[in-house]
């Protein structure tokens, strides 16, 4: 089982013979010339399916949809939508938990019990029940199998406690990923949502800025700091605060911008509450920062 990546065009390397496609947007455009060129290294990828493997798609993603017709192999589709083939019915969510009956063309197969939260990992979890289906693991086995998952090294990671505040990590990077966590969390809980994001390469930030302001409406205190540049050299007028004024512009009323990542900790330490939940979010070194908050003493 490999993650594929699209970054450099590198998935498509890759012999599949099941290709699961979860979702198609904007992203790595310093390698795209635009969503078109995104799509069509999809459809490539796609068509690498032989004969008798297959590609599980999901159908609630615009981008995924719109491929469809151009590919011409097997296709399983899942997702929330009446018309996936595989889909979720009778969806709850508590306490960082999630539980859904699953359907096969239109059979009940059973209940499925996640250590997840959000209607990502809903999706995700479809993707999994539909690979297993296509290789007749019995349906017994992927109940356990998913009920028993609990998530890899900075998607959602539980960190720690500090003088009543939970710390997560996440990995999300980009706004259609940080909009689908926070909305994950706001579901699962009442308390207050702080977020530190470091916003993940200049071209993306320069890219999206206005899509990032958008995506942070479900924290109650959003905190920016400093770009993490990765393999990139700095653009001239590239910074995050392109990010946190976008968020203020768009209406978000409790923003702060983080200057220098020395002042990272500190401003955390200013703005967060007894019961909060703190999520240090992207895919840079914003992680550390979060270890340094619960190592450090007052």
């Amino acid at each position: 089982v490999v993650e594929a990546d699209e970054f450099d065009r590198s998935f498509l390397t890759l012999s599949p013979i099941i290709a699961g496609i979860t979702n198609i947007e904007a992203d790595h455009l310093d390698c795209y010339s635009n969503l078109e060129g995104v799509k069509d290294a999809f459809v490539e990828y796609a068509n690498k399916v032989p004969f008798f493997g297959s590609v599980i798609a999901c159908l609630d993603d615009h981008g995924v949809q719109s491929i469809i017709p151009r590919i011409n192999k097997e296709i399983l589709t899942y997702g929330l939508s009446q018309q996936a083939k595989v889909r979720a019915i009778n969806i709850k969510f508590n306490n960082f938990e999630a539980s859904y009956t699953a359907i096969y063309n239109d059979k009940e197969l059973g209940y499925i019990k996640l250590n997840a939260l959000g209607e990502h990992n809903i999706l995700n979890s479809l993707l999994a029940v539909a690979t297993g289906l296509e290789l007749d693991i019995p349906f017994k086995s992927i109940q356990k199998g998913l009920a028993e998952y609990n998530g890899v090294f900075r998607r959602f990671e539980y960190k720690g406690e500090k003088d009543g505040v939970i710390l997560y990590d996440d990995y999300a990077h980009h706004p259609t990923e940080i909009e689908a966590t926070l909305r994950g969390v706001r579901d699962s809980i009442s308390n207050r949502i702080v977020v530190a994001f470091q916003p993940h390469l200049y071209s993306r930030t320069q890219d999206f800025y206005e899509d990032f302001g958008r995506s942070f409406f479900q924290s109650d205190v959003l905190l920016v700091t400093p770009i993490f540049p990765a393999r990139e050299k700095p653009i001239m007028g590239v910074t995050g605060k392109l990010i946190s004024d976008a968020a203020i512009q768009s209406g978000h009323k409790n923003v702060h911008y983080v200057q220098s990542n020395d002042e990272i900790i500190n401003k955390i330490k200013e703005v967060i509450k007894t019961g909060d939940i703190l999520i240090t979010m992207g895919a840079g070194n914003i992680y550390k920062f979060g270890e340094k908050f619960l190592s450090k003493k007052n």
